[in-house]
């Protein structure tokens, strides 16, 4: 079991997951919260898998407007303002797709302007969350800390 193949296994699932609830179809066919952490297939056709999981949350996403009221969404929250319900698949993709840069150690992919535009989001969204394991509780914060550094912190991650 391989732990980077299980998180984006994970986020891909949650991609699919944000999509489906918006769309009304497309759920995962597997648990996003018990990745196997094995490849089912050949790493390319894994690679195309998860690019489609992040098209498809950004095309059904496009599909609402971001003033609107109510979106559905698969968390536990249920439906949200729609610029929050987008927000919140935002930074699901872009705490993933840092855990992975980390885990690989390649360059953060989280840049400051992203953060700045995320942290409200996650302001509104974690704490209730936190209560399901979706996230570590917070990192004490510094006043050194740039933004992608706040919002990392903010969500348990070391940064």
């Amino acid at each position: 079991m391989d732990p980077v193949t299980q998180v984006l296994q994970h986020a891909a699932g949650d991609q699919l997951g944000f999509a489906a609830a918006v769309t009304g179809e497309g759920w995962p066919a597997f648990d996003p919260f018990a990745p196997s952490g094995e490849l089912d297939g050949d790493l390319a056709a894994f690679v195309a898998f998860v690019e489609e999981t992040m098209r498809a949350s950004a095309a059904a996403w496009a599909t609402v407007a971001a003033d609107a009221t109510e979106a559905p969404t698969p968390l536990p929250q249920g439906k949200m303002a729609g610029w929050l319900g987008a927000g919140a698949c935002g930074l699901d993709a872009a705490v993933h797709a840092w855990d992975v840069a980390v885990a690989t150690g390649q360059p953060s992919p989280l840049s400051d302007a992203l953060a700045e535009r995320l942290l409200p989001v996650a302001r509104e969204l974690v704490e209730p969350l936190r209560a399901y394991g979706a996230y570590a509780p917070a990192l004490p914060a510094t006043a050194e800390d740039g933004p992608a550094v706040t919002l990392l912190r903010y969500l348990g991650r070391a940064a």
